[in-house]
């Protein structure tokens, strides 16, 4: 399978790489200064396009800058120009990792508007769900797939394991919402081959 992996060096988008390198599938990695490939403004449309062509999968794992910009302005110009360039492309998949904070806790009660959800990630977390939104809502012709992890993912082991869900927050005995990083990239490399997901969001957690 060759991949386009956008946000090939982060924490998640770093361990996708390697899960799906590992497996033998061909992944351009491009990030905002080329450190794993190719050198790509996330936001340049015609960019985008040219870099999806030939590709079977577009699989994208980026977060807002951390320089003060507004998170859902970006996230939203992310959208449309990925959309755009994959239609331009005529990619055979789209897949965006985004947040937990949009999963529900309750019938119409997502994770972001509970109590106790932190201050300091609400923002970032309101516009992926606004990322999730618009791709609901605009990409009806393409082949979309979103990913959003466990409510805590760090590095971890890579142990095999994973509960897969759609829209509601997946918790273990205790409680707890966690998936190791290793964990998110296997489940969704194994995504990527057996393709189980059409337009629509789908988690991973213990």
């Amino acid at each position: 399978m060759k991949i386009l992996l956008i946000g090939s060096t982060g924490m998640i988008g770093s361990r996708i790489a390697a899960e799906a390198r590992s497996r033998g599938h061909e992944v351009t990695g491009a990030t905002r200064r080329g450190t794993d490939g190719v050198v790509l403004d996330i936001a340049d449309e015609s960019r985008v396009a040219d870099l999806a062509k030939d590709k079977d999968a577009v699989v994208v794992a980026v977060t807002p800058p951390r320089d003060g910009t507004p998170p859902a302005p970006y996230l939203l110009a992310v959208g449309r120009a990925l959309l755009g360039g994959v239609r331009a492309a005529g990619a055979g998949r789209l897949v965006v990792v985004g947040g937990a904070g949009s999963l529900e806790v309750a019938p119409g009660l997502r994770l972001v508007d509970t109590p106790d959800f932190p201050d300091v990630y609400k923002s970032e977390a309101l516009a992926h769900a606004e990322l999730l939104d618009l791709i609901r809502a605009d990409a009806a012709d393409v082949d979309w797939t979103y990913v959003s992890p466990a409510a805590e993912i760090e590095p971890g082991e890579r142990t095999g394991h994973y509960r897969r869900g759609g829209d509601e927050l997946i918790v273990d005995a205790d409680g707890n919402s966690r998936i190791s990083a290793e964990d998110f990239a296997l489940a969704l490399v194994d995504e990527l081959e057996t393709v189980q997901s059409h337009r629509g969001r789908i988690t991973f957690a213990y």
